[in-house]
């Protein structure tokens, strides 16, 4: 198993135990704030028994993971490991945790006052993920005005930030709304089919799941971790790219294409979590030949656009 010393920041990985880098632990801890602030309690349970099976973390963040985590399993106990609702996982009333989340995102009173609270969070809070809980809200509130508010929102020309665009899609589609929108995305004007738009990752076409699944098997072997970060920086990416020229060309079926995204978020990927990463090494475990060479560096900067994106929401996230 391949080590890296521990000190300056580095992570040891041995088979049976991992060590996070700073910058992994930061983003996980921001994830599982997101999740908590959306009600996705299943995910965050996850998260947290991930987090509590690392070692070389400070006593007092074993502590907070463990209490939360089992305040959560006290509250919501109806989902396995891997976050799914098992048979008879329900609390004492009969409610199972997707039927409580729903509840909690569907009020049975969705008066005037609400309804107008939900569009203007939606608009105009600076916090986006206040605006993707918004949103998740929206697909739920039953007045139809709420469509026309919707799409006159995003094609206004408003600046709105990608991933709240590519929620607020899926919002409508939930919706069961259909049709065309014309929409300013990553610098680009875009026109997107509102019932195309995924849902979740394995919506997504197979040519963007193979970039994925080529990535998951060549870093498997070097970081157990590394997995499961390249699975949220995809999702993350796809996000900010759906519809884009970048996405289309994803959408190519050769390998050439599958080789070249891969090798740029296998590369996007180790700069976000060890801060360094051997490009010759990177394009030598993707056959990135020098024909490939323009493609690839190509993939590289579209995601490195991504993730100084992401980044950026990140810190701006911060307390």
């Amino acid at each position: 198993m391949k080590r890296f010393d521990r000190q300056g920041g580095d992570t040891i990985t041995t088979p049976d135990n991992v060590y996070l880098f700073p910058k992994m632990l930061d983003h996980y801890q921001i994830q599982l704030t997101r999740m908590l602030e959306s009600e996705q309690y299943s995910e965050a349970k996850n998260l947290l028994r991930f987090l509590l099976q690392c070692r070389g973390e400070d006593e007092r963040h074993y502590e907070e993971w463990k209490s939360l985590l089992t305040w959560l399993d006290m509250a919501f106990p109806g989902s396995d490991s891997e976050g799914a609702v098992v048979p008879g996982g329900q609390d004492d009333e009969g409610v199972s945790e997707e039927s409580f989340r729903e509840q909690l995102l569907n009020p049975p009173e969705q008066d005037e006052a609400y309804i107008k609270q939900v569009l203007y969070i939606m608009e105009h809070h600076p916090m986006i993920d206040q605006q993707i809980l918004a949103l998740e809200r929206a697909a739920y509130i039953h007045s139809p005005e709420i469509d026309q508010v919707m799409v006159e929102w995003l094609t206004s020309g408003k600046a709105i930030h990608p991933v709240v665009q590519f929620k607020a899609l899926q919002c409508l589609r939930k919706r069961e709304i259909s049709g065309q929108l014309t929409l300013d995305r990553m610098g680009e004007r875009v026109e997107l089919d509102i019932e195309s738009t995924p849902l979740a990752l394995d919506d997504f076409p197979r040519p963007v799941i193979r970039i994925l699944e080529r990535v998951e098997a060549v870093t498997e072997a070097d970081d157990p971790t590394l997995p499961h970060f390249a699975k949220e920086l995809w999702k993350e990416s796809l996000q900010f790219l759906y519809g884009t020229t970048s996405y289309q060309w994803m959408l190519r079926e050769d390998e050439e294409t599958v080789d070249s995204y891969a090798a740029a978020l296998h590369l996007t990927l180790l700069l976000t979590v060890y801060g360094s990463a051997n490009d010759d090494d990177v394009r030598e475990a993707y056959g990135i030949t020098e024909p490939l060479r323009f493609r690839y560096e190509q993939a590289c900067r579209t995601l490195r656009q991504v993730a100084a994106m992401q980044q950026s929401t990140e810190d701006d996230h911060q307390p």
